[in-house]
């Protein structure tokens, strides 16, 4: 099966982003939370995935979780409170890319963190995530897969592509020869945080727009009933002629016409 073609992504996509902003009509109708988490190895998909979903939604209700790293001040705190601030009121979405599981990949595998703390994070994560589903959030946790020969192609695209190079940092070059560590890590943290209170979902993205695709579908079928009446607007007829802008302070730039 060879990867899926952009013309029949898009027309498959189309769809599924209607349905999103129905789900996020939904939410906002009934104050429900959402939190989805995207984690994966470098180049899986997360930021485009998470681009996809969304396109079509206010950004006042679906916020885009990214952190950087922890200041000095946020690695003395307890692990989980940098992330407390980020997690949604009543109607809001919340997406992390990459999120408190830093810790049992990134930060295991490349020794930011002491086993000690890996450890305790692993027993303290599934008792943390309970709380929030106990709460009445919504947790959705996603692992995009993707083969080193994969990932291997992507990382050589980015340096190519001066629009995609920023995305590369040492920690990505040196994570390459951890291929093998990630992969222990990650089944240890399947072992540990894969509850029936918040399971995780692995999702194939070898092929990064048929992965969009299969997590989407499987994000929309997680709310049962997403069909609320659509609140339209009615904007009646203007009385009188449109008017043209005026400029008196001052005069906007005027396109050259050679686009």
């Amino acid at each position: 099966m060879g990867n899926l073609k952009r013309k029949d992504y898009e027309a498959a996509l189309e769809p599924l982003q209607v349905e999103l902003v129905e789900m996020a009509r939904w939410l906002a109708d009934t104050g429900r939370r959402l939190v989805v988490l995207f984690e994966g190895r470098d180049t899986a998909g997360k930021g485009g995935t998470i681009e996809a979903i969304t396109a079509h939604l206010n950004p006042r209700q679906c916020r885009t979780v990214a952190l950087p790293k922890p200041a000095d001040r946020e690695q003395a705190q307890w692990y989980f409170q940098r992330y407390v601030p980020h997690l949604p009121a009543a109607g809001e979405i919340a997406l992390f890319d990459r999120s408190w599981y830093n810790r049992a990949g990134v930060e295991r595998v490349m020794g930011f963190a002491s086993d000690a703390q890996v450890k305790a994070f692993l027993q303290q994560t599934p008792v943390f995530e309970k709380l929030l589903v106990d709460d009445g959030i919504t947790l959705v946790k996603y692992w995009l897969c993707c083969d080193q020969d994969e990932q291997e192609e992507r990382f050589a695209e980015r340096q190519q592509n001066p629009l995609k190079r920023w995305k590369l940092s040492p920690i990505d070059a040196a994570s390459r020869e951890h291929y093998g560590d990630y992969t222990r890590a990650r089944e240890a943290m399947l072992e540990a945080t894969h509850t029936k209170h918040a399971p995780w979902t692995l999702v194939d993205f070898n092929d990064q727009r048929r992965g969009r695709l299969a997590l989407i579908r499987d994000l929309l079928a997680r709310i049962p009933d997403k069909r609320v009446p659509e609140h339209c607007v009615e904007f009646p007829p203007l009385k009188g002629k449109p008017k043209k802008e005026r400029y008196s302070v001052l005069k906007p730039i005027v396109p050259d016409g050679s686009d």
